[in-house]
């Protein structure tokens, strides 16, 4: 037998308050995909947010805000006032960025950390920082409810094989989540099933850089149960976008007992149409995207393939040519 529960009109009201309150508050957040709750209470607090289902949308967002062409992504960081990150402006060819600080202009290789307690042979942030990663979590979360944000899904990896996948940035730094977009993809909100539900998330949160980490470009991979959580302190790209995908997919792969490659890929077409797909992997920086760029030929359409310093007159030029007449790159692959 269940016993009466009985409240008096005041608590009646104050509770009919609490739930239309919290109505109006859920109204904010209306996505036609699920989303973490994390992401759900930032996006409740935040004084609005943008959630992008195609590139175009991001370019716009990347320079929404320039004055006299250049488009400012600062913030205000506590102890230094307002920090200036990077001018981005349209060009011809699209968007360009510049960092203003020369150490944020190519990746730092010693910028990954790991806030989780799971198998790893990467440095912990407990161990670096000698503090738990807890903390700085919720002050991230807690600074991103103060921000206009953009949000955009995607899948890491490939479809069928990878991860559902979300960002959540700042909406000044469009650009970064534009390079994003165009580096992992992006998917339309509206033609996403209901079942997606992203299983990694990457915050983007740069003044952090400033306030815990002396300005190091860092990146902190948080493993949690179904949910792998990637915090990008800083705006470049490399680290978090690129590496810090990598990063989710490897730990994706190790579960799923499958290989990610760290590699570019080509597709060789022949005069006859054979297709012939050429993949190179290797570490950063040794070339693998170069194999995407067309052929560097010669004034006369030739190849160089060589010079020989012994008989300067082979024919290293003329064989070179009939290569070069008889296969074209897809970059397209």
């Amino acid at each position: 037998m269940c016993g009466e529960y009985r409240t008096t009109p005041h608590q009646t009201l104050e509770f009919l308050g609490l739930f239309f309150r919290r109505q109006i508050i859920m109204s904010k957040v209306n996505l036609s995909f699920q989303i973490p709750l994390s992401v759900q209470q930032i996006l409740e607090a935040c004084p609005k947010y943008t959630v992008a289902s195609t590139w175009q949308q991001l370019y716009e967002l990347a320079t929404r805000d320039a004055v006299n062409g250049v488009h400012e992504v600062a913030y205000e960081v506590p102890g230094r006032g307002r920090v200036l990150e990077a001018n981005v402006c349209r060009v011809k060819n699209g968007i360009a960025a510049n960092y203003v600080e020369p150490y944020m202009r190519r990746r730092d290789p010693d910028c990954m950390v790991i806030a989780d307690d799971l198998p790893t042979d990467k440095p912990r942030f407990e161990d670096q920082y000698g503090a738990s990663f807890e903390p700085l979590r919720a002050e991230t979360f807690a600074w991103l409810q103060t921000q206009e944000l953009a949000v955009f899904p995607f899948i890491a990896g490939v479809p069928g094989m990878g991860m559902d996948a979300l960002v959540v940035a700042p909406a000044n730094a469009g650009f970064f989540a534009l390079g994003l977009a165009l580096l992992q993809g992006i998917l339309d909100e509206k033609a996403l099933s209901p079942d997606f539900d992203p299983k990694a998330v990457i915050f983007v949160a740069p003044p952090f850089r400033h306030t815990h980490f002396k300005g190091k470009q860092m990146v902190v991979h948080n493993r949690r149960p179904g949910r792998h959580e990637l915090f990008s302190y800083n705006l470049y790209p490399g680290p978090s976008a690129k590496k810090g995908i990598y990063g989710v997919l490897l730990a994706l792969g190790e579960r799923e007992h499958w290989l990610t490659a760290h590699c570019a890929t080509v597709q060789v077409i022949t005069p006859y149409a054979n297709k012939l797909c050429i993949m190179h992997e290797g570490a950063s920086g040794g070339g693998k995207s170069e194999i995407l760029e067309q052929v560097h030929r010669q004034k006369d359409g030739a190849l160089l393939l060589g010079t020989n310093v012994v008989k300067p007159r082979a024919t290293w030029r003329k064989t070179a040519r009939y290569l070069a007449h008889n296969y074209v790159i897809n970059s397209d692959f």
